[in-house]
């Protein structure tokens, strides 16, 4: 599993505590362009690593302060939330993550939500998906993690398209690539969909969805697979075929790819009865092919699947 937390110390200058969790993703089981609007969309796999936020708001200050002082996109959030609810002063804010940075596990987007529940938390201020999503549209593309549970969403545009309800349990045993992918950077790239790939795009949309509602996990990996094959067109993903190889040498339900990230996972079923033996020859293969390998969960269960409330201290 992913390592602990960063042990970060919580500066408490005397203000109002307010506290916000926000998980990541695993990449995305779909991601691409669809017809009509001509808008990109991705869908989500929540998993269970996650960024907190912990904000002590100090009126008589106007300093934002954020530890890790690099997080300069929280700390912008945290000013933008202030002045728009016409509230004085500045706090610090500290973010501890379980989320690799740069890897394709919405790191970013779970900080900023994490942030903005805190923030809210604090002052009291009550901050809805669709409120957070408002101040992100502002500082850079999201992923949909403001929302509970698996999701269809324009990413460009951090709005949500549909909300698609929960899978039972999976396993992702991930293989990285290696380096870092900015994801502003990434969705500069030019990507040039044609009318028919729409098409398969709003199809495959039309299919997953139909398979998250109705629990159907092998209609899933097919889907997250197919995007996965598809993506291949624009960004050369050297160990994909040997990881194909492993999915299938283990009957996984499919390939799950960070698309503006470095990793791509093997999805496989908590409830399989060959569980332990498929993700040791998967990790076990996955090591033999160089690089990183990590395993992680979905957070896609009913009974974690409510809202991550705001806490105030």
């Amino acid at each position: 599993m992913a390592g602990d937390e960063a042990a970060v110390e919580v500066i408490d200058l005397g203000g109002v505590t307010g506290v916000g969790r926000a998980n990541g993703t695993f990449g995305e089981l779909l991601q691409g362009r669809l017809p009509g609007d001509d808008l990109d969309f991705l869908v989500t796999l929540p998993i269970t690593q996650s960024s907190t936020a912990t904000f002590v708001s100090t009126p008589e200050r106007d300093e934002i302060r954020v530890v890790p002082a690099h997080k300069r996109k929280s700390q912008r959030l945290v000013g933008d939330i202030l002045r728009a609810h016409g509230r004085r002063g500045g706090g610090v804010l500290t973010l501890v993550s379980t989320l690799p940075e740069g890897k394709g596990f919405a790191s970013s987007s779970a900080d900023l939500v994490a942030t903005a529940r805190a923030v809210g938390g604090a002052l009291g201020i009550a901050l809805d998906a669709v409120a957070i999503e408002d101040f992100l549209r502002r500082i850079e593309p999201s992923d949909g993690v403001m929302h509970d549970g698996i999701v269809s969403f324009y990413h460009r545009e951090v709005r949500l398209r549909e909300w698609l309800g929960c899978l039972p349990p999976l396993t992702i045993v991930a293989h990285d690539e290696g380096g870092e992918v900015d994801t502003v950077g990434y969705n500069r790239i030019p990507k040039p969909y044609t009318a028919e790939d729409k098409r398969e795009y709003a199809r495959l949309l039309s299919v997953l969805s139909d398979a998250v509602r109705a629990r159907d996990l092998a209609a899933v990996g097919a889907v997250s697979s197919r995007s996965v094959q598809l993506d291949a067109r624009y960004w050369q993903r050297p160990r994909l075929d040997a990881l194909r190889r492993v999915c299938a040498d283990i009957d996984g339900l499919g390939l799950v790819l960070a698309h503006s990230g470095t990793v791509t996972g093997i999805l496989v079923a908590d409830a399989d009865p060959d569980y332990l033996a498929k993700i040791e020859h998967a990790t076990a293969r996955c090591r033999a092919l160089g690089g990183p390998v990590s395993v992680h969960r979905s957070l896609c269960v009913d009974d974690e699947c409510g809202p991550l409330q705001a806490q105030v201290g």
